[in-house]
């Protein structure tokens, strides 16, 4: 079956940086578009960055300048790169395989606090 597993949220100072990784098992990964979500308490989720199968990406403009989404393919794995870090960066981070139909991995915690 398809899984999705999200890894590399924590804490981390106004200003800092993370890297977060998607790794993906039981698709061909090359073919599906792949996203990144996030969800704060009390909010409604919203959509971070995207990157289709042929590399083309978008982001929202919150996060635009700060944060790069990439994929590799040879590891079935998308990444979302978060520099600048703000506290409304805070929020649970959220994986999305999309095609015929949508996967999600289970959430990785980002805290942007000093």
């Amino acid at each position: 079956q398809v899984q999705l597993v999200e890894s590399g949220g924590g804490l981390v100072q106004p200003g800092g940086s993370l890297r977060l990784s998607c790794a993906a098992s039981g698709i061909v990964f090359g073919r599906y578009d792949m996203g990144w979500y996030r969800q704060a308490p009390g909010k409604q989720r919203e959509l971070v960055a995207t990157i289709t199968s042929g590399r083309l990406t978008n982001s929202a403009d919150s996060v635009k300048g700060r944060f790069t989404i990439s994929r590799d393919n040879a590891k079935n794995t998308v990444y979302l790169q978060m520099n600048s870090l703000k506290p409304e960066d805070t929020a649970v981070y959220y994986c999305l395989c999309s095609g015929t139909t949508d996967y999600w991995g289970q959430g990785t915690q980002v805290t942007v606090s000093s």
